[in-house]
């Protein structure tokens, strides 16, 4: 299978691994996962600050090269909300429940084009240790650490 995701991906927080993990685990051992990173203008939109684009990916690589994935996978710069997936050629995209309606455009701009449309597959966020979601924005206002733990 090939697989496509993407983000921003900073800091790189248990959510992030559970979406990197699960498009590893559906491309399987012999598939392939492209992963869209934002670059660093279009990251300059977010409410927080973002680390530079190669530090960024410098976190990808290491957290992929940690887990042993035997599927192909390469990182590719995201521009904008779409990235190559409305016309690469690819089978699945793999989501957040956040950025699902993304996804479901991603289709719709497919069909558009005569492209076939993708399967979609959405990952429940991961909640930190007070129930609420882990995401950036709470990291880099100090409320919760990578992992959900709440910073005391």
């Amino acid at each position: 299978m090939k697989v496509m995701v993407g983000g921003t991906f900073d800091p790189l927080h248990a959510g992030h691994k559970k979406l990197l993990s699960r498009s590893f685990e559906l491309a399987g051992p012999d598939g392939e996962v492209i992963i869209g990173l934002t670059t660093d203008e279009f990251a300059g939109a977010k409410v927080h600050p973002v680390h530079p684009y190669q530090e960024r990916l410098a976190n990808i690589t290491t957290f992929i090269r940690k887990r042993g994935y035997t599927a192909e996978w390469k990182v590719e710069p995201l521009s904008d909300r779409y990235g190559s997936a409305l016309d690469a050629d690819f089978d699945i995209l793999v989501v957040s429940e956040e950025t699902f309606p993304v996804a479901v455009e991603i289709n719709e701009l497919r069909r558009q084009r005569g492209r076939r449309k993708v399967d979609l597959h959405e990952i429940s966020c991961v909640l930190a240790e007070d129930g609420r979601r882990i995401s950036s924005t709470r990291v880099y206002r100090g409320e919760i650490d990578r992992y959900g733990r709440l910073i005391r």
